[in-house]
């Protein structure tokens, strides 16, 4: 063989060796579709144990009879449901923020009532669930100093808010006739508040609402532990 040609031969050899590796290094080798047909027809419930993968196939044409309509059908099922769960899913998150800003709005109006208010208890029970949109406002002390406070046991207030946390929403109210007395029956959720007073008894305040979403689960704790604080420093005027 010339010079020539065994340098042409070298270059072919490079070539190939080259384009192996840039194919090996894009990944594993697919099976032929002979394979994948073969697969499908050992395992004919494969697709329908795997919803999911319609939504990377082409939709066939109705053209081939009701086997393939059906398949078509089911290609569209899968992504209407899908499209459906990200509606869903959506909507939940639109409604919850809607309700956790409608909070903020009605929490900052309940604030600057007890910033002129005279008697704090009367404004808590009085005032603030007319402007909380809800039915009752209690305040709750195992150690109550002042008309309009509810007593409770020693013990009571760790029990119905764990230490640790500054307000929870509950959409199973217990201890309701405790807690929202008279108005127990009206309340369907309701909300507990830490109340830090300088006294250090612990002191809560309790919110009950007849309609579940004036008391959003999500988006609410912070604007209540808010609330409570407030309620506090009104208290220590």
């Amino acid at each position: 063989m010339t010079t020539a040609g065994r340098h042409s031969t070298g270059t072919r050899q490079r070539r190939d060796a080259s384009a192996a590796g840039t194919a090996g290094a894009a990944g594993p080798e697919l099976p032929p579709a002979a394979a994948v047909a073969a697969f499908l027809r050992a395992h004919p419930e494969f697709l329908a144990d795997h919803p999911d993968l319609y939504r990377t196939l082409d939709p066939p044409k109705r053209v081939h009879g009701e086997r393939m309509a059906d398949h078509m059908a089911a290609m569209l099922s899968a992504e209407r449901r899908r499209v459906r769960g990200l509606e869903a899913d959506m909507d939940a998150a639109l409604n919850a923020e809607r309700a956790g800003n409608g909070l903020t709005i009605r929490v900052r109006l309940a604030v600057l009532a007890l910033m002129r208010c005279g008697d704090v208890p009367e404004a808590v029970t009085q005032e603030m669930p007319a402007l909380l949109g809800i039915e009752t406002c209690t305040l709750l002390s195992e150690a109550p100093d002042r008309r309009g406070v509810v007593g409770l046991g020693r013990g009571a207030a760790a029990r119905l808010l764990p230490p640790g946390r500054d307000a929870a929403v509950r959409a199973a109210p217990t201890d309701a006739e405790l807690i929202h007395q008279e108005a127990a029956p009206l309340v369907k959720r309701d909300a507990l508040v830490r109340v830090p007073v300088w006294t250090g008894h612990p002191t809560l305040l309790a919110l009950g609402a007849r309609d579940p979403n004036a008391l959003p689960a999500k988006q609410s704790t912070a604007n209540l532990a808010f609330l409570g604080r407030a309620v506090a420093a009104a208290l220590a005027r």
